[in-house]
């Protein structure tokens, strides 16, 4: 009896701990800070999927001129480890000056905000107070969206998903199998729309004709939106997708 009691009570006190964990997980980025227009998510992609475990990239913007800059995503990795910064590497410069950065890091399914550090002030993006789950289309006016691997060796999906700027809009992909000696466009069509708003636009390749593996390594593609007579691009800022661009399992 009174080994049952015990057991019973280190449950209870296990189910205790895991709850306020939990609570803290929700409530720690949260909490952290107001949002700035210097630094907001630009769009994020998971990478690998398996048993709730969960690799996300992260895309960020920031718009500032400070000399000391330093871009984190903050993210719950497990029970164990808790809250961790995950730092940020510059990729590129935009046209309009501000700056792209990303992020790498694994989770096990919990709520992630953008930390930015200028001149040693911290700002936020914690998408006003609720923070960002999976993969999100920020403030990028189009990003390719990876779908899980697919084993039909005829047909390639491509899918993207879009700020919805107005009704009436074009969206096709472009790819090439000889770096771009050749190409070919193939138009997109709409598949649904998220509960931000954003849509789903999605097309099938016929990849058939792919017989070599220096074809499959070749295959390259981006993709267009063109709305309000402005054209849109999403290839992975100059390096374009490939056969590779999956979520994997």
């Amino acid at each position: 009896m009174n080994t049952t009691r015990k057991t019973n009570r280190a449950a209870a006190m296990l189910l205790t701990i895991a709850m306020f964990i939990g609570m803290f997980c929700i409530a720690d980025a949260t909490t952290a800070s107001a949002e700035t227009n210097k630094v907001s998510l630009y769009y994020s992609d998971v990478t690998f999927s398996h048993w709730g475990s969960e690799t996300y990239e992260v895309f960020v913007q920031t718009k500032d001129n400070a000399n000391d800059q330093e871009v984190f995503v903050h993210y719950y990795a497990n029970i164990a480890s808790g809250w961790r910064d995950a730092e940020a590497e510059y990729v590129t410069t935009l046209g309009d000056g501000s700056k792209i950065w990303k992020a790498n890091f694994s989770t096990l399914g919990c709520k992630y905000a953008i930390k930015y550090v200028a001149d040693g002030v911290t700002y936020w993006d914690n998408n006003n107070g609720s923070d960002y789950t999976g993969a999100k289309l920020g403030t990028a006016p189009v990003a390719a969206k990876r779908d899980f691997y697919s084993y039909n060796h005829t047909e390639y999906q491509i899918s993207a998903v879009l700020q919805n700027y107005a009704y009436n809009k074009n969206v096709f992909v472009r790819y090439t199998t000889d770096g771009w000696n050749t190409y070919n466009d193939k138009a997109l069509g709409y598949s649904a729309t998220n509960s931000d708003g954003t849509e789903i636009w999605m097309t099938n390749i016929n990849i058939s004709d792919i017989k070599s593996y220096a074809d499959y390594d070749n295959f390259e593609y981006a993709i267009c939106y063109q709305v309000n007579g402005t054209e849109y691009w999403a290839n992975y800022f100059g390096s374009n997708y490939g056969m590779d661009y999956y979520i994997s399992l």
